[in-house]
């Protein structure tokens, strides 16, 4: 696969305690690649501005060495989560948000209905479910742990799938998301493994 044939793309999934990154390749077709994943963590007892330097020295790191030409972070709504988890996540999405601009990366944000409807076809899928259609569309031995990187490169496939790359700007005119009907759908392989995964869990649902 040449590099002109190809787009890589950087997904983060923000976190002040584990920030996942995942990195794929996307050729013409749609046709993915596995490339990295890793999770940067810190520690609760470390201070704001320690925790803060390390996960950006990482995210920095990482650009630097995987040079993707797009990136994808998970838009999270206060009302979703505690304040603390949405001031962490707020951090850290300024400080990848402002390293891609840096560099000239294209950047979008997405819910994680978004993401899970684009990369399971079903904008409730638990995590279990996602981890496990990433391991499959990447052809991985075993799906990605811990959850936050699995989030990570179901972020970078989402982006992926979409039929535009929106920037940050387009995407805050379009109200803070991108549009549903940019969001590829389900492939028959995965509409058949979530038809499967519902009937076995209804099964052990009734049997227990």
């Amino acid at each position: 696969m040449s590099a002109a044939a190809s787009r890589r793309i950087i997904g983060i999934d923000p976190g002040l305690t584990r920030c996942g990154v995942g990195i794929i390749d996307v050729a013409p077709g749609r046709k993915l690649r596995f490339v990295h994943v890793s999770v940067i963590q810190t520690h609760a007892d470390q201070e704001l501005d320690q925790r803060l330097r390390i996960i950006g020295d990482g995210i920095e790191e990482r650009l630097g060495e995987y040079e993707p030409d797009s990136m994808s972070l998970e838009r999270v709504f206060a009302e979703q989560r505690n304040l603390n988890t949405v001031m962490g996540v707020a951090q850290i999405s300024g400080i990848a948000l402002r390293e891609a601009a840096i560099r000239g990366i294209s950047t979008q944000m997405h819910t994680p209905s978004e993401v899970k409807a684009a990369v399971t076809g079903y904008g409730r899928a638990d995590k279990s479910q996602v981890g496990e259609m990433v391991r499959r569309l990447l052809g991985l031995k075993q799906a990605p742990k811990p959850a936050d990187a699995a989030d990570a490169l179901a972020l970078a496939i989402c982006a992926a799938w979409h039929n535009t790359v929106p920037t940050v700007r387009s995407s805050e005119r379009m109200h803070g998301s991108a549009r549903a009907e940019n969001v590829a759908a389900p492939t028959k392989a995965q509409e058949a493994w979530l038809a499967a995964e519902r009937a076995a869990r209804t099964g052990r649902g009734r049997l227990g």
